[in-house]
């Protein structure tokens, strides 16, 4: 019977930190799983090799869901990012190998494609409105058909989502940034920027903005309201979704669809959210929701709601977690849009991916498993480097939610 021999974690900072899990069968096939979480890498590099590694070594790898419940119900403690994290990097490693030993890529194991490319969105954004109706155009000239817009709110230095030096990476220093925040300038100011960006580029694309947990829930619905002539494809997060049942004012007050998800961990997160139809598309990822696995079933509860797919992707997630994501898009039938940031020029040395853009989609092609390598020499010449998350308070000095 083949077995699980080794797993390795992978800490390197190709451009940002990235962790990765290595696991390796008795027939010598490797499988890569994801296990980044931004600004608490290590914690989850420390639960892998600390505490799930050594239940790996012997079991066998196509027991894939077998697996997923063995790490889950076997830790009594349940839930939260580490742990979902780390187990996501075993369940997604485990898919690759299955893949690979089937000689299929992971979406024909998950029911074949559904569609022949994942339209995704990618981030436009700038310290002023004519920088991001730059940025926006830009945008469009590369072929994307959905695009985020997000620009300084004036005065306020912290605004969510802007690009520095044509990048946004928001773990950027070795403690966390303090970074101030004004929700009233915010509620003025950022309706009109959105309405600019369609009186510039028009209606012919997706327009999506990103208030990031920072809004109240009467707040998001008044921000909903006033958006609604721009016509968002979403607002992402208007609230933090620890308070499921705000989400129902929010949508008692507005028809500006709703996306939330990325910073939730498991079908229990947005169960409530999703049966009682008050989100309209499910933005978690298989990186932070427990893999492959996992997140197959909380699109599936979402299906029965009408409620589509709209995963995270940020680049804070590795290319193993994207390719992932995309095997996962070309399946389900619910699939609504996925987020598409890109990487530094750094990762392609470490993470060899067979996913590839064009004409506002991606795919990954027919490589059996996820199609990802690992490059050990190159991710050598890139040691971790701590990096935070940065931190909003309100300018009378208060923490508010980042």
């Amino acid at each position: 019977m083949t077995v699980i021999t080794h797993a390795e974690v992978l800490v390197a900072s190709p451009g940002r930190n990235f962790v990765t899990l290595r696991v390796t069968t008795s027939d010598g096939v490797t499988g890569l799983g994801d296990a980044t979480l931004n600004g608490r890498e290590l914690a989850v590099a420390s639960y892998l090799r600390d505490h799930l590694v050594p239940l790996l070594i012997g079991r066998d790898p196509a027991r894939i869901e077998d697996m997923w419940q063995y790490l889950y119900r076997g830790a009594y403690w349940r839930r939260g990012p580490v742990t979902m994290t780390a187990i996501a990097a075993v369940d997604t490693a485990l898919w690759d190998i299955k893949g690979k030993v089937a000689g299929l890529p992971v979406y024909q194991l998950l029911g074949g494609r559904s569609r022949e490319g994942v339209m995704v969105y990618t981030h436009a954004s700038g310290p002023d409105v004519p920088a991001l109706l730059d940025d926006v155009a830009r945008a469009k000239e590369l072929g994307y058909r959905a695009i985020r817009a997000q620009t300084a709110v004036p005065g306020v230095a912290g605004t969510y989502g802007v690009k520095k030096n044509g990048r946004y990476e928001p773990a950027n220093a070795s403690l966390p940034e303090e970074q101030p925040w004004s929700t009233e300038d915010y509620l003025r100011f950022a309706p009109s920027y959105l309405a600019a960006v369609r009186e510039t580029h028009g209606f012919d694309f997706h327009l999506l903005h990103d208030v990031h947990h920072r809004l109240t829930p009467l707040e998001a619905a008044r921000f909903g309201r006033a958006v609604e002539e721009v016509d968002l494809f979403w607002m992402e997060d208007p609230t933090p979704a620890e308070n499921q049942e705000a989400f129902r004012l929010i949508r008692q007050h507005t028809t500006t669809p709703v996306a939330v998800g990325e910073a939730l961990t498991s079908i229990w997160d947005v169960q409530h959210l999703i049966t009682e139809q008050l989100i309209d598309y499910v933005r978690m990822t298989v990186v932070h929701s427990g893999g492959i696995t996992h997140l197959r079933r909380i699109f599936d509860l979402a299906a029965l709601y009408q409620v589509r797919s709209g995963s995270h992707g940020a680049s804070d997630l590795s290319p193993v977690s994207q390719a992932a994501a995309v095997h996962l898009d070309l399946a389900i039938a619910n699939f609504g849009i996925q987020e598409h940031m890109g990487y530094p020029d750094e990762v392609a040395d470490v993470f060899h991916s067979h996913v590839q853009y064009a004409d506002g989609a991606l795919d990954v092609g027919d490589v059996p498993g996820l199609g990802v390598e690992y490059d050990d020499d190159a991710a050598a010449r890139y040691p971790y480097e701590p990096r935070y998350l940065p931190v909003a308070r309100r300018l009378d000095g208060s923490v508010h939610d980042w």
